[in-house]
This record gives C-alpha cells, sequence and structure tokens, in this order.
C-alpha cells in the first residue's frame, strides 16, 4: 500500500475492524513520513449477468436496482438504512444463488418482496409498473393480497 502522503510504497496496519459485514476498515502507518490514513478492503464478488425480457444479456447495473427502489421509494417515509439494508440483501441473495446468469423477473420478485416489507405504498407502486396493472381490479387485487400477508 502507497502512502497517499508521500507516496513510499511501506505502510504498516496499525489497526483492523469489520466496518461492515463485508468490508474491513484498516488504520495505516507510513513507515517513512509517519502519518496515519484509512483503508477499506472489500471482496471482489462476480454478480451475475443479466437476462433482459428480449433474451439480451448485460452486467448487473446495482445503480438500475437503486433507481427502481427510490423511484417506488420516493416521498415515502423509510430511512435510508433500511433502503441500503434491502439493496445489500437483494445483491446477497442474487450472489447466493450461485448462478452465472438470471433474469430480470427474479431481480423483480426480490424487489417486490423487500418493497412488500419496506412500504406497502412503495410495493404498489412498483407493482403497477413491474406487473403492468391493466385496470383498477388489478390494483384491488394486489392490495387485497397484501391484506391477507400482514
Amino acid at each position: 500500500m502507497h502512502c497517499p502522503f508521500c507516496s513510499a510504497g511501506d505502510t504498516r496496519v496499525v489497526d483492523s475492524r469489520l466496518s461492515n459485514p463485508d468490508t474491513v476498515r484498516r488504520r495505516r502507518e507510513c513507515v517513512s513520513c509517519g502519518e496515519r490514513f484509512t483503508t477499506y478492503e472489500k471482496a471482489e464478488l462476480n454478480m451475475p449477468r443479466v437476462i433482459k425480457g428480449d433474451g439480451s444479456r448485460e452486467p448487473f447495473n446495482e445503480e438500475k436496482l437503486c433507481s427502481g427502489l427510490s423511484k417506488a421509494l420516493e416521498k415515502r417515509p423509510v430511512e435510508t438504512q433500511k433502503i441500503d439494508d434491502s439493496i445489500n440483501e437483494i445483491k446477497h441473495k442474487l450472489l447466493a444463488s450461485g448462478e452465472r446468469e438470471i433474469t430480470t423477473g427474479l431481480i423483480g420478485e426480490l424487489v417486490m418482496d423487500a418493497l412488500k416489507k419496506l412500504d406497502h405504498v412503495a410495493y404498489i407502486r412498483f407493482a403497477s409498473v413491474y406487473l403492468s396493472f391493466d385496470d383498477v381490479d388489478a390494483f384491488r387485487q394486489a392490495i387485497d393480497k397484501l391484506d391477507t400477508t400482514k
């Protein structure tokens, strides 16, 4: 690890801690100049590729996942930490599946499950787009389904 202050190549680890379940925080000290700095180490895991509805494939894009959740949760009283936890849980489930490729349908179902736990209004918002509700009856059925799962 190179020192960000003097660019010396020799540093020593002063302290190591687990900051998240998958991130290690290390306090380091430069042997040459004595300055201290912090680094974060995270395991680089390969997310599965996504098979879209038209059959094309693309790399998993966490920004799309965040965007979908954010749009559904817009102006809803849900803590940012809970949203982040849901995103991490979805990613963990995708990695744990062991599959090299996953469908957008699976991602959509995981998002719907997460939203059902976070906020019912956001769940209905997302479901109305994801499931392509055609009429008011489809909304009623989704709401009735929510009522039975409480």
